[in-house]
């Protein structure tokens, strides 16, 4: 059976930054109100050409480079968001057209901020079943658009961005060790987005109702955060036969420092064995993770060796984490320039859908 490495990560942001001191001039509240609740201090916001497909592709094209893969030699590219920009297509078929990723299935999951842990273990057991050999697992958001900046309990919390991870098959030992997910749909109700589906669909009064903003019930959230983090945690470790004395670094869905901090309390760590940047993104709900980690490889904290914990919760109500052994990229017998690979994946797109166009003048023809 074949072991599921991760070999590549990317990340990416939108230029624009919120501070809380921005915040203040939009509702009531302050810079210290904000981070004695939170820890945040800022938060990274889409401008008008900023989507979850354009970020996911540019932390993708990155990930692609660390791994030194082509993005025809993606099998799956499964993309985790909570703001995707349809119901349908799929954000992931847009980011496999985007890539030129042309040999890829690609499909959305929706868990919330569990997501990237949900597509994580997914894509690990396709490549542990022998299906395929390289995944691109993404979480992407533009949440922003879904918040209402006169709501201080909630505008104040969410940010965008994307990040990145390529699995890849190996028959050396390492990569996913164990993961865990849960749900609790009697929870469902807590954190919320209930406009625009179709128990909802979107109308006059869906909108005058703010039925298209996120809609949270922060004090029981919290408390479900505050269990579920450090229990997930210890349960993916059981699992893997790992005890939190094995493991270098905990990297937790970046929702609230508190929580944080509280789970840590839980698996008696101390909090620089996390690693831990809400104050400068807030929560960028399935990317919060991936984002996380690069930034964690990039300052050389995370090394090959190490094992690490993935964990987080969130709307549905689900949650979960995820144990890995860190081995970086697999041996590259050459280096593969990503630009000139996907231009040509581009190209077979547009060749598609002009013969798709000229198929159908055909067959109007003949109908």
């Amino acid at each position: 059976m074949p072991y599921a490495h991760i070999t590549g990560w990317g990340m990416a942001v939108p230029k624009t930054v919120l501070t809380n001191e921005d915040l203040s001039h939009m509702v009531d509240t302050n810079d210290q109100w904000i981070r004695d609740r939170t820890g945040i201090r800022e938060r990274h916001i889409a401008g008008e050409n900023d989507f979850p497909s354009t970020l996911a592709v540019e932390a993708s094209i990155k990930a692609l480079q660390v791994a030194n893969l082509k993005p025809t030699d993606i099998d799956l590219i499964i993309c985790s968001t909570s703001s995707p920009e349809y119901i349908f297509p799929a954000t992931a078929c847009l980011i496999q057209d985007q890539l030129g990723a042309t040999k890829a299935g690609a499909f959305d999951l929706l868990a919330a901020c569990t997501g990237f842990i949900y597509a994580t273990n997914m894509a690990a057991q396709a490549i542990r079943s022998g299906s395929i050999k390289n995944a691109l697992v993404i979480g992407a958001e533009t949440l922003s658009r879904f918040v209402d900046w006169k709501d201080r309990n909630t505008c104040i919390l969410f940010g965008d961005g994307s990040g990145a991870f390529v699995l890849q098959a190996s028959d050396q030992p390492g990569g996913v060790l164990s993961a865990v997910m849960h749900s609790d749909g009697s929870g469902g109700d807590l954190l919320t987005l209930a406009g625009g589906g179709s128990h909802n669909p979107a109308t006059e009064a869906t909108v005058h109702d703010g039925q298209h903003y996120i809609r949270m019930d922060g004090k029981e959230v919290f408390r479900f955060a505050t269990r579920a983090m450090g229990q997930a945690a210890k349960e993916a470790l059981d699992l893997a036969g790992l005890t939190t004395e094995d493991v270098q670094w905990i990297i937790p869905h970046q929702a609230n420092f508190r929580i944080i901090e509280t789970a840590a309390k839980f698996l008696k760590l101390p909090l620089d064995r996390f690693i831990i940047n809400v104050d400068r993104y807030g929560n960028t709900s399935t990317a919060s993770i991936p984002i996380a980690a690069v930034e964690a490889i990039e300052k050389g904290l995370i090394k090959n060796g190490d094992k690490i914990v993935l964990v987080g919760f969130g709307a549905g109500l689900t949650w979960g984490a995820l144990t890995a052994h860190w081995t970086g990229p697999l041996p590259m017998e050459h280096i593969v320039h990503i630009e000139r690979y996907r231009t040509w994946g581009r190209i077979r797109s547009w060749l598609l859908r002009i013969a798709r166009f000229l198929e159908g003048m055909i067959w109007g023809r003949n109908s």
